[in-house]
């Protein structure tokens, strides 16, 4: 068991067990041929993962042909493995490769800068007569993580269009929820939306952010749709007024 532990510590012999696992049966010179290194060198840490048992080789003709021996590998799971619980060393793995895997990018993202406090930023974002102001529908909620939200229509009919669930509330700075049929539970590829609320002097930087889009077709309608929205806002808290024509309305080609 020593002499494995010494074999497998040196990088190069682990890549050597790993360019025989990808092609096992090589010869000296493909293996060579792999690494930056003289036939020598590679010699020598062929004889280390031999003794080790890590490998077989076999001669043919003037060649030897060197093959992957995995019963020492399986000796040591068997030892420092196997005694352990299976599923949680498993599920352990699965959430390190996730985290070191490089992070999807968002969708959708949408940045604008307002003239107004973090406060009468967040009140524009969460209160019914506001929203339905400047977006043609009233988002309606307790604004509580776990929460419903719908996105009622402001015609009296009290017609949901759309909804979802509140994630996270942290007033007057981030509020995440689902976007979707309104009555829809939230799952992990739930469509939702991110509303970052970021101070600077006088200003506030608004950043919204949408993942988990279905189709190209989602993505195209939130690409119209959240910019005329968020300039209706703007309008709204830097003026007192709407826009005098809903941006949403304008063709995406003049």
């Amino acid at each position: 068991m020593d002499l494995v532990f010494k074999a497998l510590a040196d990088p190069t012999r682990r890549r050597l067990l790993d360019s025989l696992r990808a092609e096992d049966g090589q010869t000296l010179g493909r293996l060579c041929s792999r690494l930056e290194m003289t036939r020598q060198s590679v010699t020598q840490h062929l004889e280390v993962l031999r003794e080790a048992n890590l490998i077989s080789v076999v001669r043919r003709g003037r060649e030897r042909w060197h093959y992957l021996n995995p019963v020492p590998i399986h000796d040591l799971q068997q030892r420092w493995i196997a005694p352990f619980e299976q599923p949680r060393l498993g599920a352990l793995d699965a959430i390190r490769r996730q985290a070191e895997e490089p992070r999807m990018k968002p969708d959708f993202v949408y940045v604008t800068y307002i003239h107004a406090t973090p406060e009468r930023v967040w009140e524009a974002l969460t209160d019914a007569d506001l929203t339905g102001a400047y977006w043609g529908h009233s988002n309606v909620s307790d604004w509580e993580p776990g929460s419903p939200w719908e996105h009622r229509r402001v015609d009296g009919s009290g017609v949901a269009d759309a909804g979802g669930v509140v994630l996270e509330v942290e007033p007057p700075r981030r509020l995440v929820m689902t976007f979707g049929e309104a009555g829809a539970a939230a799952r992990p590829d739930s469509s939702t939306v991110t509303f970052l609320v970021e101070p600077y002097h006088d200003i506030v930087r608004l950043t919204v952010t949408h993942v988990n889009l279905a189709t190209d077709d989602d993505l195209a309608a939130v690409s119209l749709g959240w910019p005329a929205v968020m300039a209706n806002l703007k309008s709204l808290l830097e003026t007192g007024r709407v826009l005098p024509q809903a941006p949403w309305e304008v063709p995406a080609h003049l």
